[in-house]
């Protein structure tokens, strides 16, 4: 994985481009499952979008390890 990575002669950890990415996919399937009424099935919906991003950026954090 990468420490830092140059974006524009400012150096950003390597972690920021998953972030975006990850925020970006989770913006789309966040949409998605709304529209489809997951969030009426879920305890709290709050607290299962925090665990749905945690666990999309955790994945796609440990794929840059290997």
């Amino acid at each position: 994985m990468p420490g830092e990575i140059d974006l524009f002669s400012l150096l950003v950890p390597g972690l920021l481009p998953v972030l975006a990415g990850c925020v970006l996919l989770f913006v789309v399937l966040d949409l998605v499952l709304a529209r489809l009424g997951v969030y009426h099935f879920a305890w709290h919906p709050g607290l299962f979008r925090i665990a749905l991003f945690a666990a999309l950026f955790s994945g796609a954090s440990l794929l840059l390890l290997y």
